[in-house]
């Protein structure tokens, strides 16, 4: 048996075994709890000081009189009276595809092109996707399209008439902007507790070799394969736990679609393989695919609670694992250990 065969057989055993395997006891749960809040509430007030002053600056540079946000809804409900699916499916699908491909397109560019080469410096896995390999990437364009334009259209339509059974997602009022906030910061938690268990569930052996190990083709993970997954998964795992909060909470379209960007643009960071300055940290998510048995959530409370990031907080990425708020890469700052005879 060659070096490469017995290496893939002892991964693929790792994965099984992994997959389902009992962690060590829990430990900082409440490390990881505050965190989260920090996360959560941190974003709250940048985006409540953003909107607020560019609420102000729009409504100076145009001279707009009352809500500025108010008023511009007002005109495109008016523009689209009667055609409250066509409002609802331009903003759950279209805002989100900009935000979604747009950042990705940056990425691509960089994965494929190798420039500009100062971002190359902050890859998490140096020794991977230097350049992306050209067949592999086609392989998963066709199917992060077909997810996102066939299976993510469909889903988009279901919960467009599980919301309008609800009421209106589409009335002529928006909510409060610090209501909106507050609806975000649930999204969050929801998206947290049926993602983590919706995942964890397809690394049980019996289901990650039907859908889950497609995903997890890619070991050092770059922004696009956020949605490459088997159609199933994707339903289950990646957009159940994102449509969950709006559908439970009868939320409004304009607060859907924020949402929806703020969750496609954050997968995508988690998925990129850069720990790039001023962005949230990749490292847990990117371990996890180095990996397979560890860091299954998205803040890591469950993790924590459930021991399933005990083998993370052990090494090296985790002490990376934070805001970069300088211009050096951590993994020069924070180098690996090196083995003897190095």
């Amino acid at each position: 048996m060659s070096v490469e065969t017995a290496a893939s057989g002892a991964r693929e055993a790792e994965e099984s075994r992994g997959s389902s395997g009992r962690q060590e006891g829990p430990g900082g749960l409440w490390d990881s709890v505050k965190k989260a809040g920090f996360v959560i509430g941190s974003g709250i007030l940048f985006l409540a000081a953003f909107g607020n002053s560019l609420t102000w600056h729009l409504q100076r540079f145009w001279g707009a009189s009352g809500d500025f946000w108010q008023n511009l809804w007002t005109k495109l409900y008016v523009a689209y009276e009667g055609h409250d699916a066509s409002l609802f499916f331009l903003g759950t699908m279209l805002l989100p595809t900009l935000a979604f491909w747009g950042s990705n397109a940056l990425l691509l560019w960089v994965d494929i092109t190798g420039t500009p080469s100062f971002i190359t410096r902050y890859r998490i896995q140096l020794d991977k996707n230097n350049p992306v390999d050209p067949a592999k990437l086609r392989q998963a364009l066709k199917c992060v399209l077909f997810n996102h334009v066939v299976i993510s259209g469909a889903m988009t339509v279901v919960v467009y008439y599980l919301m309008s059974w609800r009421g209106n997602p589409c009335g002529p009022e928006l909510p409060t902007f610090h209501w909106a906030l507050m609806e975000l910061a649930a999204f969050a938690i929801l998206e947290e507790i049926f993602f983590y268990y919706s995942h964890r569930l397809f690394h049980h052996p019996s289901l990650y070799k039907h859908y889950h190990k497609q995903h997890h083709d890619w070991t050092a993970p770059i922004g696009i394969v956020s949605i490459y997954a088997h159609p199933l998964e994707h339903v289950i795992s990646n957009l159940l736990p994102v449509v969950s909060g709006p559908v439970l909470l009868g939320s409004h379209v304009s607060t859907t679609s924020m949402w929806y960007c703020v969750a496609l643009v954050s997968t995508t960071i988690s998925h990129c393989g850069y720990h790039l300055p001023f962005l949230p940290s990749p490292e847990f998510h990117d371990f996890h695919h180095l990996r397979f048995n560890q860091c299954f959530g998205v803040f890591g409370i469950l993790d924590r609670l459930h021991s399933t990031d005990s083998k993370f907080r052990q090494t090296k990425q985790y002490e990376r694992h934070t805001l970069l708020t300088s211009f050096t890469p951590l993994n020069e700052s924070i180098p690996d250990t090196q083995k003897k005879g190095q």
